[in-house]
């Protein structure tokens, strides 16, 4: 395995940030264009924008050598030991260790795990750890 680089958690924080506001703006224009009306807020609280959101965060880095559009940005990506992620992989690591884990826990596996980006060397979440995964620095390797 290569020697990898782990994404730090300002990255990591700022990679979601822009992809949430991305991916919230590309919704609310949507819904724009089917109702008339523009608000992020309104698109944000939509179950649809939640599922929607959910499908992005697990798909795309299937398609897109464990990128999305903030990771590929700041040039970070979602690896698992240097292999093409699978979507067991990326369901296990969004939908359970982050959306479900997240509802169960009322947010405090969020926490737990900013925490754990800061302090461990690996820089893995609960959700990194769930699924095997690592955020990392760099470009993909080739598969």
């Amino acid at each position: 395995m290569l020697m990898l680089k782990y994404a730090s958690f300002g990255r990591r924080f700022l990679a979601d940030i822009l992809d949430y506001l991305l991916f919230g703006l590309v919704v609310a224009t949507i819904i724009f264009f089917v109702t008339g009306e523009f608000s992020l807020v309104d698109a944000s609280d939509s179950i649809y924008f939640e599922l929607s959101h959910l499908l992005y965060m697990t798909l795309l880095p299937l398609l897109w050598s464990g990128y999305i559009v903030g990771k590929r940005i700041f040039n970070i990506y979602v690896t698992k030991d240097d292999q093409p992620l699978t979507l067991t992989t990326m369901a296990l690591r969004e939908i359970f260790g982050k959306y479900i884990l997240a509802g169960l826990t009322l947010g405090i596996t969020l926490i737990i795990s900013f925490f754990m980006v800061n302090i461990r060397e690996d820089r893995r979440a609960i959700h990194d750890l769930i699924a095997g995964t690592y955020v990392v620095h760099g470009k993909p390797a080739k598969t």
